[in-house]
């Protein structure tokens, strides 16, 4: 178990091209879901959480990114770093590192897509709680496949009674997805390489050592990829709000 994190990255340099053409002219984390952009619901829930500090990459249209982070009310105060060239997922958070602007002390990874509602205990604060860094390089949140109602392909990862995490063998369908929300150590990150890579290479490598641990959602939590997706959150929320049903 740890302190809850001060600091945090939220990763809002991708291109999103699976929600075109909703993503021609702005950036997927700016895209609106319940009446605010989903940037803004992911800082909040940081905030609540005591995070202090979140550092926001940015590639495409990162003017505009920019500009909503600067006129952004309250905290987390935010610290933005350009990507010239994008990076993927692991590039991202290792040039972070290697900038100085994320601590030598676990920090919470958050997809500038990522759109949950808290359970009975919030996600961030479980995370923080199911972490020990003497023994593992970070934990992953995870959602039930079962429960979310788009398409999410034969699922991410395989999950067992000690917290086991592993990935699934080729003709297993996995009964958890990466829900776009995770508490990482700097240690992962040793002997990193520099340029492009994908988060997953460090993922496998920490399972492999038994490095990796995951908790599972026990909240809402919506897989937003394509314009539909979006549009079945946005109904899923207003039904919440007013009890109607389509």
């Amino acid at each position: 178990m740890t302190a809850v994190p001060r600091t945090a990255m939220l990763l809002a340099a991708g291109l999103g091209t699976r929600m075109r053409p909703l993503t021609e002219r702005t950036a997927k984390p700016l895209l609106p879901l319940g009446g605010r952009p989903l940037l803004d619901h992911a800082l909040d829930r940081l905030g609540a959480a005591g995070v202090s500090r979140v550092v926001v990459n940015a590639h495409w249209q990162a003017d505009r990114l920019a500009a909503h982070l600067a006129a952004r009310a309250g905290g987390p105060e935010t610290v933005m770093l350009s990507e010239p060239d994008l990076l993927d997922t692991g590039g991202a958070v290792a040039a972070a590192l290697r900038a100085g602007l994320l601590p030598d002390a676990p920090f919470f990874v958050v997809n500038g897509d990522a759109f949950w509602l808290d359970g009975p205990s919030p996600a961030l604060a479980r995370l923080a709680e199911a972490f020990d860094p003497g023994r593992q390089d970070g934990v992953l949140l995870l959602h039930r496949t079962t429960q979310v109602r788009a398409d999410v392909g034969a699922g991410d990862f395989m999950l067992d009674r000690e917290g086991r995490l592993r990935r699934p063998t080729e003709r297993e369908v996995a009964p958890y997805v990466y829900a776009g929300v995770q508490v990482l150590a700097p240690t992962l990150f040793a002997m990193a390489p520099d340029g492009r890579f994908s988060m997953n290479r460090l993922w496998d490598r920490a399972i492999a050592a038994a490095r990796l641990g995951a908790i599972v959602h026990d909240g809402l939590w919506f897989h937003l990829s394509t314009p539909a997706d979006l549009a079945e959150a946005e109904a899923s929320l207003h039904a919440r709000a007013t009890g109607e049903t389509r």
